[in-house]
């Protein structure tokens, strides 16, 4: 086994070498001695494992935290709290964060990373026992004696708080695992289960009616919180299923297990959270893990020399930390100790072998009392033992017991002749070192045990502290003298005396009374020779030491009638307490350990003299009063000179020490017995007491029976009186009763009657109400009936306002639209005489231009001839790049297409809108459409005159110009040569001509028949209706939105082509 002393080490390895784990499974024993000295150690109280199962937290007796990380094999340093901690909590919900409940009733919460203080909850009035932190980290719950209080660790705020009845105790409080469900367990054996969210009560367990109370003290569930085993001051260990709320089964433990201390599971990685294996840590300190099922133990932990305080399970299974007894830790691998229990079998074949040097490596050995054997094996059968000396290093009894021995009090004289006074960190030590405390537990325990004495029941009254923890330490101790010795249950001053000693010593009671006890036996010699006065001896000799080294001083006190019980047995009755600060007194007190008893007298004397001045000056004795029971200007330090030079320069007939004895410790194992003081006093003063006390209870007893009896014949008395005051109600009720029954009876007759005359009214009023409400409902029909046909009115007034408004409307429509069509007439009667006149003077130029063209025919045929071939060239040409452009304007038009389309299901969107609007001025639309049908039927037949006329006028045409359109149709076929290729050179022209061309065929429909006119012949429309032109212009209606769409799109089409043709431009130059 491997030992390892972390010391003052803030970090470090837990292990040097790779631990093998023997039979008793243990990796390394943790200890760690003070830096001060190294014989002692520092206990560790609490620890705890991180949900992860490869480290633990550990908390020191000095308030030191440290993280364990075993699979990483480092120990660290996290937190000085300066307090012992009483609980410690790992698995927040952020994992760097831990719980710390402290030995002042606070919790804080730490970062392990950080090392910062990150919260600090307040609320508790008592240590705190427990920390439990809900599954999902967001909850925390903390516990003491007397209350339990439920906290946010998102805000750290306190959410609820538990409180109880002061006969009941709590004795834990936690959640169970993976749910949303509270366990509190109580003193009185009870057990209830609470919701986390609302903290209903869900459950309670029923407490076991058979045997003896059960005194439950410790409790473990399983990791699926579906078993929880309790156990408590006895063997037996109750099993209770928390699905049924049902006692399963009851553990009897070995007949050595009288209580159990603590319960763990061990869980299993195969168990799916319903451990199995149960550990019990009883009071022998062995710690037995056990099988629930079968009941069979199946290895422990500790021994009854190497004891365990507490332990820790591994949430994994995987490893055990035990605090020891000796305040180390101990980690144990669970695999090695169950290593012999999955062993298989012994073989049940075995050979019989020989052996010659059997009995050479046979060992005896003798253990002797205050030694350790060491064996030596030696050859042939002699055994040598070797006897070492015990180890300085065993215990912390055995170490604190040595420790006085370790320090030379010549040099400790000489360190605080040299700096005044001790070291504040080694000062307790360096008192316990002169003072030889013998640390008497089992002697102190014994005192302790009986409790707080007679004397000291009503201490706070007498001497009220601020403090409780104080007040209970002062009774405390005081009592435990008391109990030594029966003086001090008598002596007043006594906790005058004892109080800076508690104070400085509240956390060690033991140090603390035999420091006071040790004051007591040497330093206040001879205090009780004359009890219950002051000690009227040891008051001379201070008075005698005043007078020889100041008479004047001391002159001027008697002539004030200032005796040595006012300038002298303040000082001593309180140890200089109430007149020096704490650092002088602890400094003054440095010097009294270190010197002669007598020094403690030379130090009253010293204080006297040193404030001489100001005691001269007082005449009163109010005033000297005030002085010795008050703190004053006074240099500590010139007064320790001075009772070092009283101390030398005292003669020794008058000095102290020749009257008192050397200095003398406690006795080891049990105190001295203290008798130096008049028995008879004390015991007649305990007897006059017990004898008070008996009259006092006698008297109380006869005052209570007599309290008794005066109640009791208050009492009778009064049920006497109430008897015969209730039988005299009894027969006024009575006679009451009577009168009123009569009463009665004349009434009911009367209300009969007025019954009867009540029912035939309530008749004719029914009939009178039917009659009223059959009038009121044929009322109600009339009115319904009026305001319908109001209504009527209403809306046949309403319908007809609204005919005659869209009638008025649909006129106004009318006469906008007659007047947009006379004025497109009149514009189309001008275009067509500027086409009428276009047409006849091209005719006459067409007459002159026959001539020209009979004299130039000749030329023309033999141009002919020679620009055959060079058409036949171009034409080749043109053809190619008429298929170019035929498959860009297919392009063109499938994307004119796509548009037509998008504007066509917006047309359609915009009529689904309409369709409302469309319902309502259909019968309009519907007489309109006829009127443009007979427009339009109108205007056909005009179209077909002017056809007819203008084919007549073409066949006359015709007959005489056809020689000439022979000759001229090789001239147009050079002039179609010659504009294609003017319309290749400039493709952006002929493009946004033929847009524009298309924009006027779509947007202008209404022309539709006078553009055919217009390429034909000369046809005059004055005599065309103002109905046929309404026709063509009704056509526009509502398309001013698409327009403004199409010219975008036309735009944009412009802009394409214009792409394309420069790409063609370049294409041809390349």
């Amino acid at each position: 086994m491997q030992t390892i002393d972390i010391g003052s080490k803030t970090d470090g390895k837990l292990w040097h070498r790779k631990p093998v784990s023997s039979n008793n499974g243990i990796l390394v024993n943790v200890i760690r001695s003070a830096s001060a000295y190294q014989n002692k150690t520092v206990r560790f109280l609490q620890v705890t494992f991180e949900t992860t199962g490869e480290s633990f937290l550990a908390g020191d007796h000095h308030g030191n935290i440290y993280v364990f990380d075993i699979s990483r094999n480092r120990f660290n340093l996290v937190q000085k709290t300066g307090q012992a901690c009483t609980a410690l909590a790992f698995n927040l919900r952020r994992t760097t964060e831990y719980l710390v409940a402290l030995s002042d009733y606070s919790i804080k919460c730490f970062d392990k990373d950080t090392k910062q203080l990150v919260s600090w909850m307040r609320g508790h009035e008592g240590a705190v026992s427990s920390l439990s932190v809900h599954s999902s980290g967001r909850y925390a719950i903390s516990t003491s004696f007397d209350t339990a209080q439920l906290w946010d660790l998102d805000t750290f705020q306190r959410k609820r708080k538990l409180n109880l009845r002061q006969s009941v105790g709590i004795q834990k409080v936690f959640f169970l695992p993976m749910s949303n469900t509270i366990l509190s367990c109580f003193t009185d054996d009870s057990i209830f289960a609470w919701e986390s969210d609302t903290l209903f009560s869900k459950y309670q367990l029923p407490v076991p009616q058979d045997g003896p109370r059960v005194h439950y003290k410790a409790f473990a569930v399983t990791q699926d919180g579906k078993i929880l085993a309790a156990g408590g001051r006895s063997n037996l260990i109750y099993l209770w299923c928390l699905d049924s709320q049902q006692l399963f089964r009851v553990l009897q433990m070995p007949p050595k297990v009288r209580t159990i201390r603590q319960l763990d599971f061990l869980p299993d990685s195969f168990d799916g959270g319903s451990s199995q294996i149960l550990g019990v840590l009883s009071q022998d300190g062995i710690m037995r893990f056990i099988n629930i099922q079968t009941c069979k133990q199946l290895f422990d932990v500790g021994t009854h020399d190497d004891a365990i305080t507490s332990a820790a399970v591994c949430p994994k299974g995987r490893h055990i930390v035990a605090v020891m007894d000796n305040g180390s830790l101990r980690i144990y691998a669970v695999h090695s100790l169950t290593r012999e229990t999955n062993k298989p079998p012994q073989p049940l074949v075995k050979v019989v072998t020989s052996d010659k040097q059997t009995d050479s490596t046979f060992l005896k050995m003798k253990v002797h009392t205050g030694a350790v054997p060491c064996l030596a094996k030696t050859s042939g059968r002699r055994i040598h033992t070797r006897l070492r000396q015990r180890s300085a290093v065993s215990t912390v009894e055995e170490k604190e017991n040595d420790s006085p021995d370790a320090l030379s009090k010549k040099r400790l004289r000489s360190l605080l002749k040299t700096f005044g006074e001790y070291p504040e960190k080694y000062r307790m030590f360096i008192w316990r070192s002169l003072l030889r405390l013998p640390e008497n537990h089992t002697a102190f325990s014994s005192l302790t045990d009986k409790g707080v004495h007679s004397a000291y029941l009503c201490l706070q009254e007498r001497y009220p502290i601020k403090s409780h923890r104080l007040q209970r330490g002062l009774q405390r101790i005081l009592s435990a003298l008391a109990h030594w010795s029966a003086i001090f249950g008598e002596t007043e001053y006594l906790p005058l005396v004892a109080f800076p000693f508690v104070k400085l010593f509240q956390n060690n009671p033991l140090v603390c009374f035999e420091v006071v006890a040790t004051v007591i036996v040497n330093w206040c010699q001879h205090w009780f020779e004359y009890f219950p006065n002051p000690p009227l001896n040891i008051l001379s000799m201070v008075e005698n030491v005043l007078a020889h080294h100041d008479k004047e001083l001391l002159q001027h006190f008697v002539d004030f009638g200032v005796t040595s019980q006012l300038y002298a047995w303040p000082l001593l009755e309180t140890l200089f307490s109430e007149v020096l600060t704490r650092e002088e007194w602890l400094k003054l007190f440095d010097n009294v350990f270190t010197n002669h008893p007598s020094f403690l007298l030379m130090s009253v004397v010293a204080y006297v003299t040193c404030s001489r001045a100001p005691l001269l000056h007082c005449t009163q004795k109010e005033d000297f009063e005030y002085f010795f029971h008050h703190r004053n200007n006074l240099d500590i330090d010139a007064m320790l000179k001075e009772a070092y030079r009283l101390m030398e320069t005292t003669p020794a007939d008058l000095h102290p020490s020749s009257m008192l004895s050397e200095f003398e410790p406690l006795t080891h194992g049990q105190y001295p017995v203290f008798n130096k003081y008049p028995t008879f006093i004390v015991e007649y003063q305990s007897q006059e007491r017990e004898r008070i006390r008996q009259q006092e209870v006698e008297y109380l007893r006869e005052r209570q029976a007599l309290q008794d009896l005066r109640t009791e014949a208050v009492r009778q008395q009064a049920e006497d009186k109430a008897w015969y005051t209730q039988q005299e109600l009894l027969q006024q009720a009575e006679e009451q009763r009577r009168r009123l029954l009569q009463q009665e009876e004349n009434k009911l007759t009367e209300q009969r009657a007025r019954l009867a005359a009540m029912k035939r009214e309530l008749k004719v009023k029914e009939l009178t109400l039917l009659d009223a409400a059959r009038r009121r409902f044929l009322k109600h029909q009339q009115n319904q009936r009026r305001i319908e046909i109001n209504r009527l009115d209403d809306e046949i007034q309403r319908k007809m306002a609204l005919r005659a408004q869209e009638t008025s409307t649909a006129v106004q429509d009318l006469e906008v639209r007659q007047m947009e069509l006379d004025a497109q007439r009149r514009l189309l009667e001008q275009q067509l005489a500027k086409e009428q006149e276009r047409v006849s003077q091209e005719v006459r130029a067409e007459v002159d231009a026959r001539q020209r063209r009979a004299e130039a025919e000749d030329s023309a045929v033999q141009n002919l001839v020679h620009a055959d071939s060079n058409i036949s060239q171009q034409n080749k040409r043109v053809i190619e790049e008429s298929l170019a452009e035929a498959e860009q304007l297919q392009m063109d038009a499938n994307w004119q297409t796509e548009v037509i389309k998008r504007l066509e299901n917006a047309d359609e969107e915009q009529e689904r809108r309409r369709q409302q609007l469309a319902e309502l001025s259909r019968e309009t639309q519907a007489k309109e459409e006829e009127l443009v049908q007979l427009m339009m039927d109108l205007q056909d037949k005009q179209w077909d005159d002017v056809v007819t006329k203008r084919g007549q006028r073409e066949e006359e045409k015709q007959a005489p110009t056809a020689v000439i359109q022979q000759r001229s149709h090789h001239f147009k076929k050079a002039d179609n040569t010659a504009q294609t290729q003017e319309e290749l050179r400039s493709p952006d022209e002929s493009s946004n001509q033929q847009m524009e061309e298309i924009y006027a065929s779509c947007s202008t429909k209404g022309f539709k028949h006078m553009n055919r006119t217009q390429t034909t012949t000369n046809i005059c429309l004055n005599n065309l209706s103002s109905s046929d032109d309404s026709t063509c212009f009704s056509l526009d209606r509502g398309r001013g939105r698409l327009d403004l769409e199409e010219r975008e799109l036309l735009q944009e089409v412009r802009d394409l082509r214009q792409k394309l043709a420069a790409r063609a431009r370049t294409a041809d130059w390349t």
